[in-house]
């Protein structure tokens, strides 16, 4: 048992050649490092500030959580901390319980994400369909949009933690009294970003256009509401925030918060992969890292963080190779706390929100959007579904309910796919059978072909179509090309051979593929049946069968030959 444990825990521990890859290539890793901690301290202060907690939070988030996902996490290019989906779902826990409610939150969202590493759950998050992706996708980016307005327009935001709520009130206070500063430099940052990005990528607009706008709100003395007073460091750990009375109101948001964790991740870290072709990420350890860092981020008055899907795109473009990259990214932002606190507290709240902005704007990939989108009506209905879902609900219950809707949506279409049909006794299978004789047995046998998975959603069809079978003395059901069998299904074909014999038909079971007798034989039927003599391996050997009890029977005549 402790062997087994020790087993499990090293199996997500990180490899020792992982870290010592991190001695490859250090100075292009550390390029890019810088590069992604450029892009990554607007976002950090700004996902801070939205989040309730304050940008000093954010901060701690990058630098904490960047830092034990970057050497605990399953994927090299990986770039963890604040995000604009975990920001969403921690503004009902700030309001309803606070930041002593958001903080236990993340611890306990990071045992969850432990345990789910330890339970080898990663390999699972593969499954998620890509339009419930790219509907979360437009969703979140909405949202963060939304998000923004208050800040944008200059007023104070309203209190609720429904965007969209927020939103409207802050165009209905702007209306009220407007006034233009905070507008101009939200849209002029944003454009710089947007037009920046698509002529030189590889350039920090974010950066730059938050410094430029700081320093011309400073000097020309705007009106601007700023970050505000920043602490010049982490605080010390502690858990003096801990309230064990709060614990059993905190378990469903703790879930939600470690379910989104685990999806964003492992899809961040899958965007990594596709993007370098040789790179491929271990989901349980990706699981492990993260876990460990919400443990530990809580302690330093962090807000639960996610890996980034913008920053990891950053990092892999930079030039990345190694974890030291995104450890680097972390250490940075670290000393930037120590050492310029001051400065980043004068940041306009309006040049953060034009960042955040043009963030919004970016996450979306249209082409994939569009593509889905002309797909097929299923994928759009998802994608249209997650999207306005995430949007008006909770981001994970928006995630369940698009898998739900796809599962119901792919099981609809493979159950259209299943085949149920009647064959007419073909001679070409009994040769040996005289004309007359063919003619006389096709009058009374037929062969029904089961073709596909024989499951909840298909097996109500299989009733129907062999209930209003009349005429017939003998049926012979060819299984031969049954795919799978489930316990509906399964029970589903043993009712329907019960109401065939109750109206005097014999039923005879040919070609049961390995595998799906264990499944038949639970119902009963089918070994009631193979006592009596009437499953066979072959559809030949059934209707052989089946002639010989016709003939013994005095249904059908023995022919001269």
């Amino acid at each position: 048992m402790l062997a087994a444990s020790w087993g499990r825990l090293r199996s997500v521990l990180p490899e020792r050649a992982a870290l010592a890859a991190m001695r490859h290539q250090p100075r292009n890793n550390l390029l890019a490092g810088l590069t992604v901690a450029i892009v990554a301290l607007p976002l950090a202060l700004g996902f801070g500030v939205s989040s309730g907690l304050g940008a000093a939070a954010g901060l701690a988030t990058a630098v904490v959580a960047g830092s034990l996902a970057a050497l605990f996490g399953g994927s090299a290019l990986q770039v963890s901390g604040t995000s604009g989906a975990m920001t969403v779902v921690l503004m009902p826990i700030m309001s309803d319980h606070g930041a002593t409610g958001v903080l236990t939150v993340g611890l306990m969202a990071g045992m969850l994400l432990v345990v789910m590493a330890l339970a080898r759950a990663g390999r699972y998050m593969s499954l998620v369909p890509a339009p419930v992706v790219a509907g979360f996708t437009v969703g979140m980016a909405c949202v963060i949009g939304l998000q923004q307005i208050p800040h944008a327009l200059g007023v104070p935001a309203h209190d609720s933690d429904k965007v969209a709520v927020v939103a409207w009130h802050a165009v209905m206070d702007f209306l009220a009294r407007p006034h233009w500063w905070a507008m101009s430099v939200t849209l002029v940052v944003a454009a710089v970003l947007l037009v920046g990005a698509s002529i030189r990528p590889s350039v920090p607009f974010s950066l730059l256009a938050v410094v430029v706008a700081t320093a011309v709100a400073e000097l020309a003395g705007l009106p601007l509401a700023t970050i505000g007073h920043l602490p010049q460091g982490l605080p010390a750990p502690s858990l003096g925030f801990l309230d064990p009375a709060m614990l059993p109101a905190l378990i469903a948001p703790a879930i939600a918060v470690a379910a989104l964790a685990s999806l964003e991740s492992l899809l961040s870290a899958a965007v990594a992969d596709n993007m370098t072709g040789r790179h491929r990420h271990d989901p349980d350890r990706e699981l492990f890292g993260q876990g460990i860092a919400n443990l530990i981020t809580p302690l330093f008055g962090g807000m639960p963080g996610t890996g980034a899907i913008v920053r990891t795109a950053v990092n892999v473009r930079s030039g990345a190779t190694s974890r030291l990259a995104a450890l680097s990214h972390a250490l940075i932002l670290g000393a930037i706390v120590y050492t310029a606190a001051g400065l980043v507290a004068k940041i306009p709240l309006a040049a953060l929100a034009g960042v955040l902005l043009a963030t919004s704007v970016r996450m979306v990939e249209r082409d994939s959007v569009r593509a889905m989108w002309r797909s097929t009506r299923s994928d759009a209905a998802v994608l249209v579904l997650t999207a306005v879902a995430t949007l008006t609900l909770d981001t994970v219950l928006a995630v369940i309910l698009g898998l739900v809707v796809a599962g119901a949506l792919a099981l609809r279409t493979i159950a259209r796919n299943v085949r149920f049909y009647r064959e007419p006794l073909r001679h070409d299978l009994q040769p040996q059978h005289t004309e007359d004789e063919h003619a006389l047995l096709a009058e009374h046998i037929v062969t029904y072909r089961l073709d596909g998975p024989l499951f909840f959603a298909a097996a109500h069809r299989l009733r129907a179509d062999l209930s209003e079978m009349t005429g017939v003395s003998v049926v012979v059901l060819r299984m031969r090309l049954v795919t799978s069998i489930d316990a509906s299904g399964a029970m589903v074909l043993a009712d329907t051979i019960t109401r065939l014999e109750r109206r005097g038909i014999m039923v005879y079971v040919s070609g049961i593929p390995d595998g799906h007798h264990q499944a038949l034989q639970v119902i009963g039927v089918i070994g009631r049946l193979d006592e009596a003599g009437q499953v066979f391996a072959t559809t030949d050997g059934a209707i052989e069968a089946a002639r010989e009890r016709l003939h013994s029977s005095g249904i059908v005549p023995r022919l001269a030959g």
